[in-house]
């Protein structure tokens, strides 16, 4: 057997592709390929110590003792096999091969079952056998060189994670749902540590990471590396939930084979289901499905938001069935390490509509009043358009802690990073453009900085773009070309929480009679007052950082002398209109150029017209 680098280690793996063609379908390839891949490194980890094991599986038999704690011990891992076989072995017995790869998966411990259960292995064997492969396929990995000591779990991490990159490529329909581009969580994972850098940096750092939509993994395996590559003495302690059997199967065999403890994650539905109840974190990362409703699980959701309120995931309000994404940041905030302990801070990825949807009163409205009112939102980041697999609509990084720096506090910084990307050079479904290290540096430095910014576009005389600038407050715009100019966008915005906020008033206005006279209450507290009209019943939205009588004075006495506010209907409401704070005006050109340009496009028609009919 030989050495591999990654490359050629996922080639070799994937080569077993040949031997599928034309009994499966391309994107089933995975099904195959991925169990294989975790069963032969699976296989590799627990050789050194197979004898071991058998010997004392045997005698603790014998003495009528449980076996497992004892076999967890002789392994040296927290799982072990404890059947005859290992897939060396399986070679030797060609007529039995599936009845005997059967029996092999049944001698694992329980918690590497549970992810062969979920990759459906027994369907895969019995396909394979039915097809006359499984011999041919068993064989081939059985010559995969996954040894540790050839084969570090950093490395066999990467090699899983372009395995499910190309299989994610072939099956593109769903790939987008299991799987957040690389960069994206690079982007996370940078903002929720960089303010954190020095702390995480000391000897002995030991952090807890959780994601409640963990796919097959990535983001808790980033934010991992990172960690690590910061500090290689930082000890990391991973936990999630996935909901998808395939992507729960890859995520557990990931974490495994990293030496993570897999009970951390979880099999389910997240929003009917927490089974990490209870529990906080130092980070966590979530990209929850866009826009997908709850329906459900409404029944349960609901339940806890009536009965627990606050004491329950679900206390600030409920948004509409239609999209559940704000349900996993109320699921987030429920499971923030409280500020006494060390705090917490967390990167969600959310579609637009969580930023405005839901007037005053509204269950969004009120899920946004609760975060800034209690100051919980750091920043959020505008992405590019068409970064993700299965979807090209603009989506927001929000960033919230519990432990925000002084500078911060009572403030959210926006950042419009929509401009910062390349093309790529083939698109992956929905997926056309990505984000280089350096666009994902410069945001990541405005954040870090806490400073605001504008984006100087630099144009030569004939029009075209030839560089952009990014010009921070207190710095002078860079000088135009000649003949050419320079235009200035707004790229890092900091604003009070208090700037999202509104009250909505009911603008009540006097009902009159058929003759136009004022109608009185007749009984109650309305006795003797006028009575308001409804069909001239209005609303109007007064910035919380107004006052409201000043606004009332200002806006609508004018117009209606008559009109009174009834305070018992005022609602305060809170959005946060994104690109409203980075729209550049542009004013139209003087009448006069118009005009000239009319006029001289009217001669040339009328030559034109007048050459036709000579």
């Amino acid at each position: 057997s030989i050495t591999l680098n990654q490359q050629d280690l996922s080639a070799f793996l994937w080569s077993v592709a040949d031997l599928l063609r034309g009994d499966y379908k391309q994107s089933d390839y995975g099904k195959v390929i991925l169990p294989f891949t975790v069963l032969r490194r699976i296989d590799c980890v627990l050789a050194p110590t197979k004898e071991a094991v058998l010997a004392e599986y045997k005698l603790r038999k014998e003495q009528g003792m449980p076996p497992a704690p004892f076999l967890r011990k002789a392994s040296g891992q927290s799982f072990y096999n404890a059947s005859r076989f290992d897939l060396g072995k399986l070679m030797g017995d060609q007529d039995n091969i599936a009845l005997n790869l059967r029996a092999y998966i049944q001698g694992f411990s329980p918690e590497v079952r549970d992810i062969f259960d979920h990759f459906e292995f027994d369907t895969q064997i019995d396909r394979l056998a039915k097809a006359g492969l499984l011999y041919l396929v068993t064989e081939k990995f059985a010559k995969a060189p996954l040894h540790p000591d050839r084969v570090t779990n950093h490395q066999m991490g990467l090699v899983f994670e372009e395995l499910i990159r190309r299989f994610a490529e072939l099956s593109n329909e769903t790939a987008g749902e299991h799987f957040t581009p690389r960069e994206v969580i690079r982007l996370m994972v940078n903002l929720i540590f960089v303010e954190d850098d020095a702390a995480l940096s000391k000897p002995g750092v030991v952090r807890t990471i959780y994601d409640p939509t963990a796919g097959t993994g990535g983001m808790l395996s980033v934010a991992e590396e990172y960690l690590t590559d910061m500090n290689p003495a930082a000890s990391v302690a991973l936990s999630g939930q996935e909901l998808n059997p395939e992507s729960y199967a890859i995520c557990k065999a990931d974490m495994l084979i990293k030496g993570q403890d897999v009970g951390n994650i979880a099999f389910g539905n997240t929003l009917s289901d927490d089974f990490h109840p209870g529990e906080t974190f130092d980070y966590m990362l979530s990209n929850p499905p866009f826009g997908v409703e709850w329906k459900k699980v409404e029944k349960v959701v609901r339940a806890e938001h009536e009965r627990q309120g606050h004491a329950g995931r679900f206390g600030p309000g409920l948004p509409r069935v239609s999209d559940g994404s704000l349900l996993f940041l109320m699921h987030l905030l429920s499971k923030m390490r409280p500020a006494a302990q060390g705090g917490c801070r967390f990167g969600i990825v959310l579609n637009g509509s969580p930023l405005f949807t839901g007037g005053a009163g509204s269950g969004e409205s009120e899920i946004r009043r609760h975060v800034l009112e209690s100051d919980l939102v750091e920043a959020i980041v505008a992405l590019p358009t068409d970064m993700f697999y299965n979807t090209g609509i603009a989506t927001y990084v929000w960033i919230l802690t519990n432990r925000k720096p002084e500078a911060r506090k009572g403030k959210v910084q926006l950042i419009d990073g929509s401009g910062f990307w390349q093309k790529m050079r083939k698109s992956l479904g929905s997926k056309r453009k990505q984000m280089g290290d350096a666009d994902i540096a410069t945001i990541t430095k405005l954040f870090g900085d806490f400073t605001e910014a504008e984006l100087a576009r630099v144009f030569d005389a004939a029009g075209k773009e030839v560089g952009t600038v990014v010009v921070t407050a207190g710095e002078t715009p860079p000088a135009p070309p000649e003949g050419g100019c320079v235009k200035l966008a707004p790229l890092s915005r900091i604003l009070p929480n208090e700037s999202f906020g509104y009250r909505t008033i009911t603008v009540e206005r006097t009902l009159r009679d058929d003759q136009g006279r004022v109608v009185l209450g007749q009984k109650g507290k309305l006795k003797g007052k006028p009575q308001p009209d409804p069909a001239l019943r209005d609303t109007e939205n007064v910035p919380l950082t107004e006052d409201v009588a000043a606004y009332f004075a200002r806006e609508v006495l004018p117009h209606a002398p008559d009109a009174w506010i009834d305070p018992e209907k005022t609602k305060v409401g809170y959005e946060i209109p994104f690109n409203r704070h980075f729209y550049v005006f542009e004013p139209p050109r003087p009448l006069v150029e118009i005009d000239a340009d009319l006029a001289e496009v009217t001669a040339r028609i009328q030559a034109m017209l007048a050459g036709l009919s000579a």
